[in-house]
C-alpha cells in the first residue's frame, strides 16, 4: 500500500478515536433510595428516601445540590416557620475520598406534629484535587431543631447517587511529564537559548536553523523521496562517467 494511502487511513482512524472520547459521558446520575435511621431526642425514628445529587460546573470546581425526594424523622411538636435547619455531607468515593458538606435553608413553612420532615435542596461546593472518576454518595444528614440535634445515617450502604469525571488541580498524573517537555521546547524556542531549545526538543529555535525536527509518516515519506532523488542523481553520474571513459578508450 502506498504511503500516502496509509497515512491517510492513519488520520482518520485517530480522529476517529478521538470522536469516541469526544462523545463519552462525562457525568452519571441515579435517583437512589437511602434507608435513613434518625437518632432524636425521643428515641429512633427512620424512613427511606430517595435522593438526587446534581453538579453544576462553577469555575474551577462544581456545585452540588442533594434533594431528599421524601421526609425524614418527624417532630413530636410543630416545627414553626424557620425553626428547623438541615445539613448533611456527601461522601467522596474513587480517585478521591473525603467529604463535602452541604447546607439548607430553614424550612420556609411551619412542619406539623408527627408528620415527615421535608428536606430542602442542600449545596455545597466541590473542588476536584485529583483527577479521574469520582462518585459522591449520601452521607449522615444532621436536623437541628429547637435546641436539639437528630442524626440520621445511611443503614443500607446506598450506591453513588453521582459520578463525575473530573480534573484536579495539579492536572492528570500523566500529563506532568508531557507538559514539562512543551515548557521546555517552548521556552528554548522562544528564547533562543541552546539549553533551552535542547532541553525542549526545539533545536532548530537555537541553532538559528528555524526549523523544528520533522516525525511522523508524512515526513518519512519525504525523507525516503530524498533519498530516491540522491540515488537517482548518484545513477546517472555513473552512466555518464562510464560514457565518458569508454569514449576515451576509443580515442
Amino acid at each position: 500500500m502506498p504511503n500516502h494511502k496509509r497515512t491517510t487511513l492513519a488520520l482518520a482512524a485517530a480522529l476517529a478515536g478521538s470522536i469516541v472520547v469526544a462523545g463519552a459521558p462525562a457525568a452519571y446520575a441515579e435517583v437512589v433510595d437511602v434507608n435513613y435511621q434518625c437518632v432524636t431526642p425521643i428515641g429512633p425514628k427512620g424512613a427511606v428516601s430517595p435522593i438526587d445529587i446534581k453538579s453544576v460546573k462553577s469555575g474551577g470546581g462544581y456545585k452540588l445540590t442533594m434533594s431528599f425526594q421524601k421526609g425524614v424523622s418527624s417532630s413530636p411538636v410543630e416545627l414553626g416557620k424557620g425553626a428547623m435547619n438541615p445539613s448533611a455531607v456527601i461522601e467522596l468515593g474513587g480517585a478521591e475520598t473525603g467529604k463535602v458538606q452541604v447546607s439548607g435553608p430553614a424550612n420556609a413553612e411551619a412542619i406539623p406534629a408527627n408528620t415527615p420532615i421535608k428536606i430542602s435542596d442542600l449545596s455545597g461546593t466541590y473542588t476536584p484535587k485529583k483527577s479521574g472518576k469520582v462518585t459522591f454518595t449520601a452521607g449522615v444528614l444532621t436536623i437541628k431543631a429547637l435546641g436539639t440535634t437528630t442524626t440520621c445515617t445511611p443503614k443500607n450502604s446506598p450506591k453513588p447517587s453521582l459520578e463525575l469525571d473530573v480534573q484536579g488541580a495539579g492536572g492528570s498524573s500523566g500529563g506532568g511529564s508531557t507538559g514539562g517537555g512543551s515548557t521546555g521546547g517552548a521556552s528554548g524556542g522562544a528564547s533562543g537559548g541552546a539549553s533551552g531549545g535542547a532541553s525542549g526538543g526545539a533545536s532548530g529555535g537555537a541553532s538559528g536553523g528555524g526549523e523544528l525536527p520533522r516525525t511522523g509518516p508524512l515526513d518519512s515519506a519525504a525523507a525516503l523521496g530524498t533519498l530516491g532523488g540522491t540515488v537517482l542523481l548518484t545513477g546517472a553520474a555513473g552512466v555518464l562517467w562510464l560514457t565518458r571513459r569508454g569514449q576515451r578508450s576509443a580515442g
